[in-house]
């Protein structure tokens, strides 16, 4: 009988590790960004009473990001209500290839939301490092329409701080998946808010 193969004792250490870094990175998330949490809340909930939607956007893993938040709402979270006007901008290829082709990739969410949204929408944007150019143009042009912005960063915000109304910035420099971890964590509670103020 071949002799029983015992995991290394390293790998299990640098498991938990991770889980320790990503544990830690959460406290100081939950201590630093409560309170503008439940304003973007608040915010949402406020433009969905108004008649408004929420266009979500971002890059790579923060693109799933989009994606995932806009199922969230248009289907549902926790409880049963009725279906929210939430769209990600990350979606279209025929739309995100030919606007990168005929202007350029920074214009690839700023051009959609020139054609699809309104004052008093709102805009949630995603980006680890907070200077990624094509959500920045989308910021800009967000702001330009007299959407409210709502920004997932790391520390600090990068050059996307300015653009947000309410900013919502990781207190962590790297590696950007701790960032992710915890931007994904803050949009669950987002959406179960948001949820639970629209069904009772």
């Amino acid at each position: 009988m071949p002799a029983t193969r015992t995991m290394d004792k390293s790998i299990i250490t640098a498991i938990e590790r991770r889980f320790s870094e990503s544990a830690a990175v959460l406290r100081l998330t939950a201590e630093r960004l409560s309170g503008p949490l439940a304003k973007a809340a608040e915010m949402i909930v406020a433009a969905y009473r108004a008649g408004g939607g929420v266009f979500i956007f971002g890059n790579g893993g923060s693109a799933a990001d989009a994606q995932h938040i806009a199922c969230e709402l248009v289907g549902r979270f926790l409880k049963e209500r009725p279906a929210l006007r939430a769209e990600s901008l990350c979606t279209d290829a025929s739309v995100i290839t030919a606007v990168a082709n005929d202007y350029d990739f920074s214009r690839v969410f700023a051009r959609q939301l020139e054609g699809k949204a309104v004052a008093g929408d709102v805009a949630i944007a995603l980006s680890t490092s907070g200077n990624s150019a094509n959500v920045e143009a989308g910021l800009a042009v967000a702001r330009k329409i007299g959407m409210k912005t709502i920004v997932f960063t790391g520390q600090g915000g990068g050059r996307c701080a300015a653009l947000a109304d309410i900013l919502l910035d990781v207190p962590c420099a790297g590696p950007s998946c701790r960032i992710q971890e915890a931007h994904t964590i803050m949009y669950h509670i987002l959406c179960e808010l948001v949820e639970n103020a629209i069904a009772g």
